[in-house]
């Protein structure tokens, strides 16, 4: 089964993705990305799937996975308890680590791990627990910390001498065969236009469905309806961007694809509870506060 296209956002004014999720969620099926990829269980058992290999996990569980591998984590959920934080993720894409190897060369070790995660790369239990503290605080790190905190994890995994590759060396990911999936086309188009005019019908059409086929096949591949699916990657972006630019909520709005700010209000308060205004305010004592 090809796997499907997991968009990843990366905010301009950051170089990478930190962020985690609970179980069940969106993006938990068989699925693949161009950045490279580190995730750490924290919560659950189960089976996890990266390339051709299968195997069990259990929280400690740290994982590294390279361009384009196809990957999958399913847990098993005592009396179907859901979980809030069963992972945590850091995302970052080719460029960018590329640009930092070359503006850094003591960071040309780094190069070895990027080229073994193509793989997948499984890290020792004790790289895990080192790495919880460093990935959770990611979470909410800002400026300088939030690089010195990149760097660390870096410098952990790649002095864990007892890593293991997963997949074997014959298998290897085909990403243009992926994308002739017509739903992976579509949600490409989305990731990459999310801040103009996304219509159903458009997007049926610029993959040759007729409207009705492409729905019903966009519910099955994303877990939920186009619309419902658009409008939560544009909360996300907003919520990133309330947090670290100084942007207007009006501006913020029209950047992240929504036409009125009533609606985005509105939307933003049906997916969080709150207006974007209390959103950033909270978000701003949060990371005020001494405890921080």
């Amino acid at each position: 089964m090809k796997p499907d296209l997991e968009v990843v956002c990366v905010q301009p004014d950051e170089s990478f993705a930190a962020w985690s999720h609970g179980y069940p969620y969106r993006t938990v099926r068989w699925h693949f990305h161009p950045e490279y990829e580190i995730q750490l269980i924290t919560e659950t058992t189960g089976k996890y799937f990266v390339g051709d290999y299968i195997g069990d996990f259990e929280p400690g569980n740290l994982v590294m996975s390279g361009p384009n591998l196809p990957h999958n984590w399913v847990s098993e959920l005592p009396d179907n308890q859901p979980v809030d934080q069963r992972c945590l993720i850091l995302q970052f894409t080719d460029s960018f680590i590329a640009g930092a190897m070359a503006t850094f060369p003591e960071l040309q070790p780094v190069q070895a791990l990027l080229a073994e995660s193509r793989s997948g790369l499984l890290f020792t239990p004790q790289a895990g627990a080192a790495a919880r503290p460093l990935m959770q605080e990611l979470l909410t790190a800002r400026g300088c910390r939030r690089v010195l905190l990149f760097m660390s994890l870096l410098e952990l995994l790649l002095r864990d001498g007892e890593r293991k590759r997963l997949s074997s060396p014959s298998y290897l990911p085909d990403p243009h065969s992926y994308m002739s999936s017509k739903i992976n086309l579509a949600l490409a188009y989305i990731g990459k236009n999310l801040s103009t005019e996304l219509r159903e019908s458009a997007l049926a059409e610029l993959i040759g469905q007729n409207v009705s086929s492409f729905s019903r096949a966009f519910s099955k591949h994303t877990g939920m309806p186009f619309v419902q699916y658009v409008n939560l990657l544009r909360i996300k972006l907003s919520c990133e961007m309330l947090s670290n630019s100084e942007l207007s909520i009006t501006d913020i709005c029209y950047q992240v694809g929504f036409n009125n700010l009533s609606n985005f209000n509105r939307q933003f308060l049906a997916h969080k509870g709150i207006s974007p205004s209390k959103f950033r305010r909270y978000d701003g004592l949060r990371l005020s506060s001494p405890l921080n």
